[in-house]
């Protein structure tokens, strides 16, 4: 069996159709809300959540049977029914360029969306090829256990630290220091995280000088 290829894909602008308007198709939806994607959904019928997502504009929602045409200009496709044979023909329907998961045969998709864990930049996914989606769960909620919110505001702190260093720190000894340093159990459960860096950033200058 070939193995997967993990990437973290960027879809603003992108076109993502989701076909189908049940529960699973729901999931979908709200997993893509923050990518920028162009998110349409195809459907007869939909979730509440999705109807109510439409009417906020944060999604479009065409009630009708699927057509050929409404997965032509479609970068990812969910085949999210609960109709066997209307995913088949979705599968068969893409083009060689276009990858489509498809909710009820993970063996014929081109790609899955893992189990996530998400901590503001912190993104960590989980797969086990489809193999075992409830162990994918349960690995993800002890992760979530592991790497609690307080994660976002350190990657935040990290981000912001890391930009700073690498224009204004021109000694490459005392850049890798710092960038070093900072990640730490030190830094992270800190309340005081910018004067905490000042005093290393002094420290570790003085340091190097000598």
């Amino acid at each position: 069996m070939n193995a997967g290829y993990p990437v973290m894909l960027r879809l603003e602008g992108k076109r993502v159709v989701v076909i189908g308007g049940g529960n699973v198709a729901e999931r979908k939806v709200t997993g893509l809300l923050d990518t920028g994607a162009e998110i349409v959904v195809v459907s007869p019928e939909a979730t509440e959540e999705i109807q109510r997502l439409s009417r906020d504009g944060r999604i479009t929602w065409k009630q009708k049977s699927l057509t050929d045409s409404d997965i032509a200009d479609a970068f990812l496709i969910f085949a999210a029914t609960n109709n066997r044979e209307i995913n088949q023909s979705i599968r068969n329907s893409v083009k060689a360029h276009q990858l489509v998961t498809i909710a009820d045969d993970p063996d014929g998709s081109t790609f899955h969306v893992p189990a996530h864990v998400q901590r503001g930049h912190l993104s960590i996914a989980i797969s086990t090829g489809g193999a075992s989606p409830t162990l994918a769960r349960q690995i993800r909620e002890q992760l979530e256990q592991q790497f609690v919110d307080s994660y976002e505001a350190y990657l935040n702190f990290l981000s912001t630290k890391r930009k700073w260093i690498l224009k204004e720190v021109a000694n490459t000894s005392l850049k890798r220091k710092l960038l070093k340093s900072i990640v730490s159990t030190e830094f992270l459960t800190s309340d005081q995280r910018e004067e905490d860096f000042m005093q290393l950033y002094e420290s570790l200058r003085q340091e190097t000088r000598e």
